[in-house]
């Protein structure tokens, strides 16, 4: 069984991970021409939204005493799904050939 501390550094990974990528994204959209500079921001904007829902329930987590983090989790699971699932349609477009 995983611990509290063990769980938050996993997610704070890899949202640094995600953090580092949407940067990138956000380089390449200021570059990019008019009409597929909308379609990236677009993408951006529903990472970043999906990125603060899930770091609003990390910090619910973070936050919880003794054993009640680990009630909180699926919440946080849940939350992680939606942005990697907002992640991997970003990165589709961002890296599409």
């Amino acid at each position: 069984m995983i611990n509290k501390d063990e769980y938050m550094n996993n997610l704070n990974k890899q949202l640094e991970t995600w953090n580092t990528e949407m940067a990138k994204w956000q380089e390449k959209a200021r570059q990019a021409q008019a009409d597929q500079r909308v379609e990236y921001e677009k993408q951006v904007e529903a990472f970043q939204r999906q990125r603060d829902q899930a770091m609003e329930q990390m910090r619910k987590v973070q936050s919880a005493s003794g054993e009640a983090w680990m009630e909180l989790t699926k919440g946080v699971d849940d939350a992680w799904a939606k942005m990697r699932e907002a992640y991997d349609k970003a990165s589709a477009q961002f890296y599409k050939k």
